[in-house]
């Protein structure tokens, strides 16, 4: 009989990759990542199509078994079958958007598996978000719907919690993502390369569903009515994928036997001890491939001995974490940096960030973290540790950042247009009137990257008489003097003075003098 099992190291690591990539494209990296997510694409397909062939193989089955004895299995057969359908009706919905995403970008010949426009950041925006017919609502509302069909089905809560993880259309509680439904926060500036992956991982997703329904449904049915010889073992892990350090455990079973009647469990030619109920734990300190090999024997009703190998690959990896820089790629001196922090497969609340250098603090906020560095040129090096599901608190690496000095602000005029705060920055003509109404001058950095207040310490104003001599006048603070305000008065239309040597300190405490001047024209 063919079973479903948990998802296989190979496609843990493709999860594992997929991620990753996510990350990296949320940095803007290069273009190589768009090739990285057709690998990933790649993969995902070919873990698909094996899903696919196993179904099948139950479906098989249950048909083997329909003919068999019809009266018995009907109820199941009738299950798979709806199963079957709602299964194939969305994955075939969700190649349709893959293929109409990829032409979209590419023309009427683009072909899924030859993008040529990966890039385009317009496609799947256009395919999935466009107004009245944009397919990411009706996609949304059938993944919740085929979702739920499915956990209905599904007794085991570790498989419905996997499966309801797998098909989760929740937006993450973060500010930043500006209250976005989930279409948005999946296909929103998302290049043609990385929507159609994230949409074969729904696929893949999908068919992990199937598979798992209608290994229960299979389950449901006394094998040995129809054909003992089927009856195998099966090796059940918590996960195929370990942090060094970490625990592999799994579970080992003989389906559709006896529940009365527990098989000898052997593991490395050991006798597993009958009250472990089949459950195998082993201390994971080397890193690797490895396999969990043994067999069982059942003593059947004749006497004889019924023996069935099994063997489980798994793979145990070093510890990591994901820091990056929430705004910059560099860490500001005396500035509070907005990082985030994540591990995969580990709740934000048990991740623990420390400053492991000792030049700066580093302080939860906003459901990310605040880094301020101490000094300049001394590197920031973070240290990420996390508590994992048995107590233990593991170290998942440190991480390094260059420290940098706030650049130097730009100053600018600010005042009021019909309520709608306006900053000046020279070069085209300012209103008399409001440059009389004006207090003084402010200075920030303000690039659309980082928006930080200096707070002005003094500034020079330099007028030009009729005869071409400059002539200069210094405020000891923002504020224009009552000097300056009164030779403002005496400038005529096409006028023009300059403020410059501008004095400002910043959140750093860093005290410079603004190497811009500010070319104010009379309108």
């Amino acid at each position: 009989m063919a079973g479903q099992g948990p998802e296989s190291p190979r496609q843990k690591m493709i999860n594992l990759m997929y991620i990753v990539l996510m990350a990296m494209l949320a940095l803007n990296v290069s273009s190589d990542v768009l090739n990285g997510f057709s690998l990933v694409d790649s993969s995902l397909n070919r873990s698909t199509t094996n899903s696919t062939i196993q179904n099948k193989a139950m479906y098989e089955d249950l048909d083997y078994y329909m003919e068999k004895n019809p009266e018995k299995v009907r109820m199941w057969y009738d299950k798979a079958q709806y199963v079957k359908n709602i299964s194939d009706s969305l994955f075939n919905y969700v190649q349709e958007l893959k293929e109409a995403i990829v032409k979209q970008a590419d023309g009427e010949d683009g072909d899924v598996l030859n993008i040529q426009n990966k890039e385009d950041l317009e496609a799947a925006a256009y395919i999935m978000l466009s107004p009245n017919r944009g397919e990411g609502q009706n996609l949304c509302d059938n993944i919740n719907k085929y979702r739920n069909a499915i956990v209905e089905m599904v007794e085991d809560s570790v498989q419905k919690r996997i499966i309801t993880d797998n098909l989760s259309t929740e937006v993450p509680d973060d500010p930043n993502l500006l209250a976005k439904n989930w279409q948005e926060y999946i296909f929103e500036n998302t290049p043609v390369a990385a929507a159609v992956t994230i949409l074969t991982k729904l696929q893949n997703d999908i068919r992990y569903a199937e598979g798992e329904v209608i290994h229960t449904l299979v389950s449901y049915i006394d094998i040995g009515d129809l054909r003992v010889n089927e009856v195998n073992a099966y090796v059940i892990p918590n996960s195929k994928t370990i942090v060094r350090g970490g625990e592999f455990s799994a579970n080992i079973i003989l389906a559709a036997v006896d529940s009365t009647q527990k098989p000898d469990i052997y593991v490395g030619g050991k006798l597993l001890p009958k009250e472990k109920n089949g459950e195998y734990k082993v201390i994971c300190n080397a890193l690797g491939d490895f396999t969990l090999k043994g067999y069982m024997e059942l003593t059947q009703g004749d006497g004889s001995k019924l023996k069935r190998e099994f063997s489980q690959e798994y793979t145990v990896i070093e510890p990591s974490a994901t820091v990056s820089a929430t705004m910059m790629n560099v860490l500001y001196a005396g500035y509070d940096n907005p990082i985030s922090i994540s591990v995969p497969g580990v709740a934000n609340s048990k991740i623990t960030a420390t400053i492991a250098n000792g030049n700066g603090t580093i302080k939860p906020a906003n459901g990310g973290y605040i880094v301020r560095p101490a000094s300049v040129g001394k590197d920031v090096v973070i240290a990420v540790s996390a508590r994992t599901n048995d107590g233990r608190t593991q170290s998942m690496g440190q991480y390094t950042f260059r420290v940098r000095q706030l650049p130097d602000p730009t100053p600018f005029i600010e005042y009021s247009d019909k309520g709608t705060v306006k900053r000046y920055r020279g070069g085209t003509g300012l209103p008399k009137s409001v440059l009389m109404g004006t207090k003084g001058i402010v200075a920030a950095i303000d690039d659309g990257l980082l928006n930080i207040n200096f707070r002005v310490l003094g500034f020079e104003t330099v007028f030009f008489d009729n005869m071409g001599n400059a002539v200069p006048e210094v405020s000891k603070g923002a504020d224009f003097t009552d000097r300056q305000k009164d030779m403002f008065r005496r400038l005529s239309r096409g006028k023009r003075f300059y403020i410059s040597r501008v004095r400002a300190v910043g959140p750093d405490g860093i005290e410079r003098v603004l190497p811009t001047s500010l070319e104010v024209i009379v309108n």
